[in-house]
């Protein structure tokens, strides 16, 4: 039986500093490199045979630190834009709060968790398009994003779950995901059938590992954080409230 866990990232300097990061590249806290250190000491006992990161710092750090806690750095990684963050626009870099006492919580709300509301976007020309950074520059213009719900991330981040991820757990291999807030609620929704309006109300805490069991045909099993239940449970709520 083929495992899978995913992984958000260890706590960022913008989390830190509870701003809307999206596809702007920050590095990790001290605080994050003990949560991602944790996550591994947490996934020890699990024979991992491929990683798969997104193009962001924060989450290849994370996979970098918790597979050298596991004493398992020699595995393959892959890298994808398409386990990317959700791109927040032209909200990226703004405080969560601060946006929320301008805008109204509705409206933060609205953009934060609405399943098909995308914040505004940016132009072309804003030095925060991914049309600027080198990472993309092979990719086609028009699938760059200049913002995105999440139902937009759930149909660019869909294809790589089937053309990549889904070929290594059906050979039977054990696969660590290690991503963003956003890019796993995407494929939470997925796996767990999760309703447009449900989504809204799973938040992932940063360095907490979920174990995911799957049978032959691929239907989940089980879907379970590793850890202490009440200190993943606290650490969700606090992702809820970071826009007041």
């Amino acid at each position: 039986m083929s495992q899978l866990v995913i992984l958000r990232h260890g706590q960022s300097t913008w989390n830190l500093e509870n701003r809307f990061t999206g596809w702007t590249d920050v590095p990790l806290t001290d605080l994050g490199v003990a949560e991602a250190k944790a996550a591994g000491a947490l996934m020890a006992d699990i024979e991992f045979d491929i990683v798969h990161t997104s193009l962001q710092t924060r989450a290849i750090s994370t996979a970098n630190i918790a597979l050298e806690e596991m004493n398992a750095g020699w595995l393959p990684v892959v890298r994808h834009w398409r386990l990317n963050e959700r791109h927040y626009g032209a909200l990226q870099g703004l405080n969560k709060k601060e946006t929320a006492e301008i805008h109204g919580p509705e409206q933060v709300f609205a953009w934060r968790r609405g399943y098909t509301t995308p914040p505004p976007a940016l132009d072309l020309t804003d030095d925060r398009h991914p049309a600027h950074d080198r990472r993309y520059h092979a990719l086609a213009p028009d699938v760059l994003p200049a913002t995105e719900c999440l139902a937009d991330v759930v149909d660019r981040m869909l294809p790589y779950w089937f053309d990549q991820i889904v070929p290594d757990l059906r050979s039977g291999r054990n696969v660590l995901v290690v991503a963003h807030g956003n890019s796993l609620r995407a494929l939470i929704k997925h796996l767990e059938g999760i309703s447009d309006e449900d989504i809204s109300g799973v938040n992932l805490p940063t360095g907490a590992p979920k174990l995911y069991t799957f049978d032959e045909n691929l239907v989940m099993v089980t879907g379970d954080y590793l850890g202490d239940p009440e200190e993943i449970a606290a650490a969700a709520a606090a992702v809820a409230q970071q826009a007041g």
